[in-house]
């Protein structure tokens, strides 16, 4: 029997014009992911690559990846940062392939020693001239136009970030005010890195995008975050999102009137089970160290940052795309430099809050791969989001799905649908 053809789920046509309704064919389709690799990831977009203080020094280096492109980030001679891929112009090999490390000078492809300088440049090819005036390369063969790609970079309260495009704006014009100022909340001072992994995800890039910017879920799905007032719709705090929705700083501040609404409880809501304690209270011991009371800030970048402040745990979190279906979320923990002892011990406890096994965030490890599975056969179907109305300005609550509606804002604009 012929099924009749919905216009709604051909791909690069949106069910209506609203960013309310977002249709699950954009977590599924290969040449939508194809697409957004190339307009969003190598658009006029900055990608997070690093911390400055993952390379302090003249050749220290971090490999990463903008989307599929595989990058390199080192430190040259004069202190500047430089980015480029990581692809030897020969044969396509991978340059380098730690995670990090320091070198002196150049880099050197394992597979036919074609080597490289601290900005990208093609410096040295094996037998270039043949053997005894044999073989070799042509005499009319220019280096300089066989080299890796080349990213601009910037730089931003100890923050790397990388762009291909030459009309990318600036970082502070690409942000806007309350993001930049977030940002600068948290990033105070110099930092020190604590430890990273990686965790695979069994879903769509955007599945996980859209988890850091919903605040609505965060004391429903976590019974942690409700359950220790950590953050709960009922305390105060609200959503920034940039005028271009694609950036945003959710925040939470403790009040002390929580303690005494039963809105949770009237709701059937799993968060005022008593008998749950920690054996170790300590975990919770925090220091207000940034001159106010929000006590959790989880701000997002566009199109795949995240700088995280819950309490005392700091991090970064960086979006990597791996296929319609999976993707890597690369978490880098961090303190500052200026650490006494006892800040440090509790940072390393707090730690224990987030990450792939953490008390909270285990299951968006989970939950974005049940939206996947439960999309599987919804491909001209869409989602409703629509909690706080259906604009993306900042809200006064948390109550809210203002940032997702941002995020897709700023992602139809930058995929020209």
């Amino acid at each position: 029997m012929d099924i009749p053809h919905d216009p709604r789920s051909t791909p690069g046509l949106w069910p209506e014009d609203s960013v309310a309704r977002v249709p699950y064919w954009v977590y599924q389709d290969e040449e939508n992911y194809a697409r957004e690799l190339h307009r969003v990831f190598e658009g006029t977009t900055w990608n997070f690559v690093c911390l400055e203080a993952d390379i302090p020094n003249k050749g220290d280096y971090r490999t990463n990846q903008v989307g599929a492109l595989p990058v390199i980030v080192v430190r040259d001679a004069n202190g500047g940062i430089n980015c480029f891929e990581n692809r030897c112009a020969h044969r396509g090999a991978l340059i380098a392939f730690d995670d990090g490390g320091t070198i002196e000078n150049n880099f050197k492809c394992v597979y036919h020693a074609w080597s490289y300088d601290l900005c990208g440049n093609l410096r040295g090819i094996a037998f270039e001239r043949g053997i005894n005036g044999v073989g070799g390369m042509p005499k009319d063969f220019k280096r300089d136009a066989f080299c890796p790609r080349k990213l601009r970079t910037t730089t931003l309260c100890g923050l790397v970030f990388a762009t291909l495009s030459p009309d990318t704006p600036p970082i502070e014009e690409y942000l806007g005010a309350e993001i930049l100022g977030r940002i600068r909340r948290v990033l105070n001072r110099p930092i020190k890195v604590m430890g990273r992994f990686t965790q695979a995800l069994p879903n769509n890039w955007k599945l996980y995008v859209e988890n850091v910017k919903d605040t609505y879920h965060a004391s429903l799905l976590h019974l942690f975050f409700g359950t220790f007032r950590i953050t709960r719709l009922t305390q105060g705090g609200g959503v920034l999102v940039s005028p271009d929705g694609g950036h945003h700083a959710s925040y939470t501040i403790d009040k002390a009137e929580d303690t005494k609404t039963t809105a949770y409880r009237d709701q059937g809501i799993r968060t005022e089970n008593k008998d749950y304690k920690l054996a170790d209270p300590s975990l919770l011991d925090t220091v207000r160290e940034f001159g106010d009371d929000i006590q959790l800030q989880i701000l997002s970048v566009f199109p795949g940052f995240i700088l995280q402040q819950i309490h005392n745990c700091l991090a970064v979190r960086q979006v990597v795309p791996r296929g319609t279906g999976e993707m890597d979320l690369k978490w880098t923990y961090f303190g500052f430099a200026d650490d006494s002892p006892e800040m440090t011990r509790r940072r390393l406890k707090q730690q224990n809050l987030v990450g792939p096994a953490g008390f909270v965030s285990m299951e968006d490890g989970c939950v974005g791969g049940f939206v996947q599975r439960g999309i599987a056969s919804a491909g001209d179907q869409v989602s409703v989001i629509e909690m706080g109305g259906q604009t993306t300005e900042s809200q006064a609550t948390r109550a809210t799905e203002a940032s997702v509606r941002g995020f897709w804002k700023a992602y139809r604009h930058h995929m020209g649908y």
